[in-house]
C-alpha cells in the first residue's frame, strides 16, 4: 500500500479528471433550484460551532443563501494532521473532527433562523485506504466496517484506477479504486440502501442539499437510484471533473442535478494573470463544460488551491477580483470559497485534543475567512440576478466596467495604477455606496457617473444599495435627558474591505472591546461618523480602529484621545486617523 503522503498527492491530482458513462433518463425526486436568493459559500474544515456563529453574525446579514459544510461523518483519523482524513469515511455516524451530532444539529438549526441553508459534503463513492481508528473511537478495517459494510459491499475483483483509464475506460474510472481507497458497489441495492439511509438522516436533521464528493466515479445510474431513495428534494451539486477527450461527461449527470464547473476557474485564472479585456464574451464558448443553468462556478476550492491549476488566497489581489467578477457576471451558481491559511498543502486545519478542529478565529492568522470580503458583493449579486451584461467598458488591457440591466454596475482594475474617467453606468439617478468598500458613487440622470477605480481594485454599486456594506452603521440616538449625543467625525483613509469604529472606556463605546466598538458611516467617506448617547461630566478616553477583511483590527497609535462630556446637550469630536 502506498504511503497516505502518496497517496493523497495523487487522490489530489487525480481529481482534476475522473467518473461515469450513461445519460439518465428515469425517474427520480425531483432536484431542488439552487439557493436562492444569494450565492454559496463554502466554509471548508470550520467546526460546527463556528458555522453556527458565521451564520448568525456574517452569512444571514450578508445575504448568502447556503453554507457548504465539511463532510460530517466519522472519518479514520489522522490526529489531525491532515486535511484528506475527512474523505474517507469510517461509518455513517456524525461524530466527526468538527463535533458531534448535537453541534451539528445545532448548526443547521442556528443557520436556518439566520436565513441561511446548509449543503452537507457527502463522501459516498468509497471508504477508507488505510488506518484502523476513527475519530469518533470506531475501529475497522480497508473492507470491514462491522454494521455496515462487509468485504462483499465493495467491487471485485479489486484493481487500481490508472491514468490512461480516464480517456480509455470510463467502467474502470467507476468500479475501480480511486488511488487505493475502498470503492463500494453503488450497484448493490444495499449499498445503496445505506447511503441512501445516511443522506436522509442529514435531511431529517435539516439539511438542505449536498455536494457529491468524487461523484465522476459513481455510475450516473447508481446516483440516480440513489437520489430516488432520498426524501424531500434537497439540492444535489456534484464534483464531475472533466478533461478533455474523456468519455465521462457532465452533461451524463446534469439529469441528476447540478454540476461543478472546474474550467471556469482555470479560464479565470487564465484572464486574470494575462488581460481581463477578453472577458466580454467569457461563458460557454470558452470550453465550459456545464452549461450556465446546471453549473456550480467558483474560483477555487481545497483541491485546486493546492494543484496550482486556479488562483488561492495566496493570490491576493488578482484572486480577490477574480471573486468580485464571477458575482457580478452572468454564469451559474456561484460559490465563494474560505478554508484555512496553509503552507504545506497537505497539513490539517487548526486543531487540539487529538485532531478535533478548533474554534475558527478570522484575526489569528490561521483562517482565510475570505468570504468576509465579498459581503458587499452578495447583495449585488442578489440584485442582479436575471439580468443581463450591457454598457461594456474596458481600456485594452486590464480594467473593465459592465452594468447588469438597470439594476447594478462595476468596475474591475487589474492594473497597478488607479483610473478616473466618467462611465456609463446604465443605473437610474442616484447616489450609491460602494459594495466593496469606502465611499459612494452618484449617477446623474443620464446614466452616467465619474468614478476613481483603484488599481489592483473595483467598485460596484447596485439598485437599493444605499447604505455601505459591512457593519450596520450605529444609527443616530434621540437625545435623551441625562445623556450627552456625541458626535464623532474621523477622517480616515482606508483599504477595500476595511470599516472604522470607535472604541473606549466607557460601556456606551464598548468598555475598550473591539468585538463591542461602535461602527461609523461612510457615507461622507472620508470621514467617518457616527452619533453616540455618552453619559454626562464624564471622562472619556476613546480610539479610532479599523476592522480589516480578515477579521484582524488595526489601532490607531497612542495615546488615547480624551475630553469630559459637558454636563447635558450635545458634543462633536472631530479627528483625524493618527
Amino acid at each position: 500500500m502506498k504511503s497516505y503522503k502518496v497517496l493523497v498527492t495523487t487522490v489530489v491530482g487525480a481529481l482534476v479528471s475522473a467518473a461515469v458513462v450513461v445519460p439518465i433518463a428515469f425517474g427520480a425526486p425531483a432536484q431542488a433550484a439552487p439557493p436562492t436568493p444569494g450565492p454559496i459559500v463554502k466554509l471548508w474544515s470550520w467546526n460546527w460551532k463556528s458555522v453556527a456563529k458565521e451564520c448568525t453574525d456574517v452569512l444571514g446579514p450578508a445575504g448568502y443563501g447556503a453554507v457548504q459544510v465539511s463532510p460530517p461523518n466519522d472519518s479514520m483519523s489522522m490526529g489531525g494532521s491532515v486535511w484528506w482524513d475527512v474523505y474517507q469515511p469510517a461509518r455513517y455516524t456524525l461524530t466527526s473532527k468538527f463535533g458531534d451530532e448535537t453541534a451539528f444539529k445545532n448548526m443547521v438549526n442556528t443557520c436556518h433562523a439566520a436565513g441561511v441553508k446548509v449543503h452537507a459534503d457527502a463522501v459516498i463513492n468509497h471508504m477508507t485506504g488505510q488506518g484502523s481508528t476513527s475519530y469518533g473511537g470506531y475501529g475497522f478495517g480497508k473492507y470491514n466496517y462491522p454494521g455496515l459494510y462487509s468485504a462483499a459491499d465493495f467491487h471485485s475483483p479489486t484493481c487500481t484506477i490508472n491514468g490512461s483509464d480516464y480517456t480509455n475506460d470510463a467502467s474502470r474510472v467507476q468500479n475501480c479504486e480511486l488511488v487505493g481507497l475502498s470503492d463500494l458497489n453503488t450497484g448493490s441495492e444495499y449499498v445503496r440502501t445505506q447511503i441512501a439511509g445516511y443522506l436522509n438522516k442529514l435531511t431529517s436533521l435539516g439539511v438542505d442539499g449536498f455536494r457529491i464528493d468524487g461523484a465522476k466515479h459513481i455510475n450516473p445510474n447508481d446516483l440516480a437510484a440513489i437520489k430516488s431513495k432520498l426524501t424531500g428534494s434537497p439540492y444535489i451539486h456534484q464534483e464531475v471533473i472533466y478533461g478533455a477527450g474523456e468519455p465521462i461527461t457532465p452533461s451524463q449527470y446534469t439529469g441528476i442535478g447540478d454540476v461543478h464547473e472546474f474550467v471556469y476557474g482555470r479560464k479565470l485564472k487564465e484572464q486574470f494573470t494575462g488581460q481581463i479585456k477578453n472577458l466580454q464574451s467569457f461563458g460557454q464558448s470558452w470550453g465550459l463544460s456545464v452549461p450556465s443553468d446546471k453549473a456550480v462556478v467558483f474560483i477555487d476550492n481545497h483541491d485546486t488551491e493546492r494543484n496550482g491549476s486556479t488562483l488561492n488566497y495566496k493570490s491576493a489581489d488578482a484572486y480577490k477580483l477574480a471573486n468580485v467578477f464571477m458575482l457580478a457576471w452572468p454564469y451559474g451558481t456561484p460559490r465563494v470559497y474560505s478554508g484555512f491559511a496553509w503552507s504545506n498543502s497537505e497539513g490539517g486545519p487548526p486543531s487540539a485534543g487529538g485532531g478535533f478542529v478548533t474554534d475558527t478565529n478570522c484575526g489569528n492568522g490561521q483562517w482565510t475567512c475570505f468570504h468576509r470580503q465579498m459581503s458587499g458583493m452578495v447583495g449585488f449579486n442578489r440584485t442582479v440576478a436575471g439580468t443581463s451584461v450591457g454598457n461594456w467598458y474596458d481600456n485594452g488591457n486590464n480594467v473593465i466596467a459592465f452594468s447588469r440591466g438597470s439594476k447594478g454596475w462595476v468596475a474591475i482594475n487589474n492594473e497597478g495604477g488607479a483610473l478616473t474617467r466618467a462611465f456609463t453606468t446604465g443605473l437610474p439617478a442616484g447616489t450609491y455606496a460602494n459594495d466593496l468598500g469606502s465611499g459612494s458613487v452618484t449617477v446623474d440622470a443620464n446614466g452616467t457617473a465619474s468614478v476613481t477605480v483603484p488599481a489592483k481594485g473595483a467598485v460596484a454599486i447596485h439598485v437599493g444599495g444605499s447604505t455601505p456594506p459591512g457593519p450596520t452603521p450605529t444609527p443616530t440616538p434621540t437625545v435623551n435627558p441625562g445623556n450627552v449625543a456625541t458626535s464623532f467625525n474621523a477622517n480616515v483613509t482606508t483599504t477595500w474591505g476595511q470599516n472604522v469604529f470607535v472604541v473606549g472606556n466607557v460601556a456606551a463605546l464598548g468598555t475598550w472591546n473591539p468585538a463591542s466598538a461602535i461602527a461609523l458611516s461612510s457615507a461622507a467617506y472620508p470621514v467617518w461618523k457616527a452619533t453616540v448617547n455618552l453619559p454626562p461630566g464624564t471622562a472619556i478616553q476613546y480610539k479610532y480602529i479599523k476592522k480589516n477583511p480578515d477579521g484582524s483590527v488595526t489601532w490607531e497609535s497612542d495615546p488615547n484621545r480624551s475630553f469630559t462630556t459637558p454636563s447635558g446637550g450635545t458634543a462633536t469630536r472631530t479627528d483625524s486617523w493618527r
